[in-house]
């Protein structure tokens, strides 16, 4: 072939197939995620992109949306909140989608999600429990107990097991911080007391020295939470430190101990935002172990599901993608959505009606206590 000639064939392939794919993008219903695939939380955030992929996969197998094929545009937040706003950014200007779910941390979902609600974008969340998101405007919808609640239910559970003096350990972010406050409030209201609170600087390679400060007050217990991969340093460092030897209760197990090897977390209690239930979240979680050849690791695989699930709903009954439209359709649709999470009803400021939560236990993987 002659230089020449090649110099016209290429770009007119190129062009080819950019009207191929841009083509292919027309004929396709998107909606958008934003994740941490990468960074301290990614075992969380593989563990939701397959639920996510999961759905997509039920959705096309009934028919699609409006008769075309669904699809999630999965973004990676890295566990950052400049980069997650720029990933909502990208997908409400550029790939222009309805409804974007995510992320999972609190202090990284509220800015996110405030940006997307300023453009009229649709938000679900489907992870952080900030008493915030309630405030995130018209646009927003929650799928998730926030911490108020959460807070009331580990402290009654944990007095409970008869733990009254304990040390709290929570990270020093918008989540750690709102947790902290509420989980003292709730404990002090049943008449125990909080004798050491710590929370801590994320991303350190070490939590010794504040271990060692939280035991000095002798607790009966200790309660935290923590994210998947610095909740395995305090674990380890815990474990050899001898502090094990006194209960330690998870507030949001799974995510707490999702890279926390099994020899050291066997024992530990705690609570989390209810995972599945009914004959639904059988099927999902049969679904999900044939797919991936394990059952889901934390408990937000099946909301992310339930997200994806409803937007693909109210998509279809809009018949419409614009933002406005499938809102209106979402609050019709949440009135009575059979979730694999439980059935899921909308009050009037879009929050999620009498969310589920569960108590856990380590045993060789997270189980129902």
């Amino acid at each position: 072939m002659s230089l020449k000639l090649r110099k016209l064939i290429v770009p007119a392939a190129m062009a080819f197939a950019f009207a191929s794919n841009a083509h292919a993008a027309d004929d396709a219903v998107q909606m958008g995620a934003v994740l941490s695939l990468t960074g301290a939380n990614a075992t969380v955030g593989e563990d939701v992109r397959r639920a996510v992929a999961l759905a997509v996969e039920k959705v096309n197998a009934q028919g699609g949306v409006m008769g075309k094929k669904f699809d999630v545009i999965v973004e990676d937040s890295g566990g950052n909140a400049t980069t997650a706003l720029n990933a909502a950014r990208k997908l409400a200007t550029v790939d222009k989608v309805p409804v974007v779910i995510g992320e999972y941390s609190s202090g990284i979902t509220l800015p996110m999600a405030q940006y997307l609600v300023k453009e009229g974008v649709t938000h679900i969340n489907i992870a952080s429990t900030s008493v915030k998101v309630r405030d995130l405007g018209a646009t927003s919808f929650n799928l998730i107990g926030l911490e108020n609640l959460g807070n009331k239910f580990s402290a009654a559970d944990a007095w409970a097991l008869g733990y009254r003096n304990v040390a709290l350990i929570a990270p020093n972010n918008a989540y750690g911080q709102g947790v902290a406050h509420g989980f003292r409030e709730e404990f002090e209201k049943l008449g125990g007391k909080v004798a050491t609170e710590l929370l801590y600087t994320a991303g350190q390679s070490t939590y010794r020295r504040e271990l060692q400060q939280a035991s000095r007050s002798n607790p009966d217990a200790y309660i935290y939470t923590a994210y998947g991969q610095e909740s395995a340093v305090l674990n380890r460092e815990a474990f050899e430190l001898g502090l094990r030897q006194k209960p330690w209760y998870a507030i949001l197990l799974s995510m707490s101990l999702s890279d926390t090897p099994a020899n050291i977390a066997n024992g530990q209690l705690g609570m989390e935002v209810g995972s599945v239930q009914g004959a639904n979240g059988k099927a999902y979680i049969d679904a999900f172990q044939a797919k991936y050849g394990q059952a889901p690791k934390t408990s937000y695989t099946g909301y992310a599901y339930d997200a994806v699930m409803l937007t693909a709903a109210a998509i279809n009954k809009a018949k419409s993608t614009q933002p406005a439209a499938v809102q209106a359709a979402l609050k019709d649709v949440g009135k009575n959505f059979a979730g694999v999470t439980g059935p899921i009803s909308f009050d009037a400021d879009r929050q999620r009606i009498d969310p589920p939560y569960a108590k856990l236990k380590y045993d060789g993987k997270v189980v129902p206590r």
